[in-house]
């Protein structure tokens, strides 16, 4: 096991143990973590012998620290979306990598700083930009109309008074501050204090994930993470709501074998070649022990799964 000499980073990776499992890496190996965050994959990557890492971020901050936090000559960090890993690769002359890793959804680092306006656990500006670019939480609630609001909160938070939710978000408008949503949120679901959960938490998804174009980027980013996998390779992917989580089951099952289901977001494909990946492993959910010391991976789902040799999927539908 190779030493890093790097710094301790500032949060704790979600099933990291599984994952590193999962990736099987060898010594040598060239790895691709998708969703740098805090770097912790990327540490444990290291640490495990891998010969080159190269780590991915759509967030600059991200990027910025991780020169500090990680400095290891080993890796290469590229600010960009883990959708476009493989013409980021090619970019660098890597056609191919051993293993990748990608870890969905809003990292810790960005739910602790209230200015990225994430959380409604402390007060801030409503962002939410992954990139720190484009339209901002704010800007979509203000500017949005009552259908397109509810239809966000009910396809990306599952919420099931999304109607009324929007119209009082709209009621209110301005609203700037995540205090303010929170208390929009909470009013109208009839939400009392000391109820097991808290409703602001399912529009705050929402809303981030359209935004931030979440399940897109997971989809595509699946495809772009078979196109630059070996054969042999290894995908490990920790998703955190039943959302995501249905993307990758889905996108194993149709890539192993299995019968095509097709969504809304992925139509149904139909291909009778062989598959590209194989061996997928059962999911894997933290232990008690890991949820003892880490409460937000309560609902992190690792799954995984080998790639054969086989074309990628959508080059053959071409």
């Amino acid at each position: 096991m190779t030493s890093t000499g790097a710094k301790q980073a500032p949060h704790v990776p979600v099933l990291v143990s599984e994952v590193i499992g999962a990736l099987a890496i060898h010594g040598g190996d060239t790895v691709v973590d998708g969703t740098f965050g805090a770097g912790g994959y990327t540490q444990a990557m290291l640490a495990a012998g891998a010969g080159r890492v190269i780590g991915f971020d759509r967030d600059p901050e991200a990027i910025e620290a991780g020169r500090s936090l990680v400095p290891d000559p080993r890796l290469t960090l590229v600010e960009e979306r883990f959708s476009q890993m493989d013409r980021a690769l090619a970019d660098r002359g890597i056609a191919h990598v051993d293993a990748i890793a990608l870890d969905i959804g809003v990292s810790s680092m960005q739910l602790d700083r209230a200015e990225r306006g994430f959380s409604f656990q402390a007060d801030g500006p409503l962002d939410m930009r992954m990139s720190k670019s484009g339209l901002t939480a704010a800007e979509f609630l203000n500017s949005a109309d009552e259908a397109e609001i509810a239809r966000v909160l009910r396809d990306y938070g599952e919420e099931p008074r999304a109607r009324a939710i929007a119209r009082a978000i709209v009621a209110a408008r301005p609203v700037e501050r995540t205090a303010e949503l929170a208390a929009i949120v909470r009013r109208a679901a009839g939400f009392r204090p000391g109820q097991k959960s808290d409703p602001a938490t399912r529009t705050f998804q929402a809303i981030r994930i359209h935004l931030n174009a979440e399940l897109d980027e997971l989809e595509e980013g699946l495809d772009a993470a078979e196109r630059a996998l070996r054969p042999g390779g290894r995908l490990a992917v920790v998703t955190f709501h039943s959302l995501e989580d249905r993307i990758v089951k889905r996108f194993f099952r149709e890539r192993s074998g299995g019968s095509p289901a097709g969504s809304r977001h992925r139509p149904a494909l139909v291909d009778p070649a062989e598959p590209t990946f194989e061996r997928v492993a059962k999911p894997v959910s933290p232990t008690e022990r890991e949820l003892a010391a880490n409460p937000r991976a309560r609902s992190a789902r690792l799954r995984s799964a080998v790639r054969t040799s086989a074309p990628p999927r959508k080059e053959r539908l071409q």
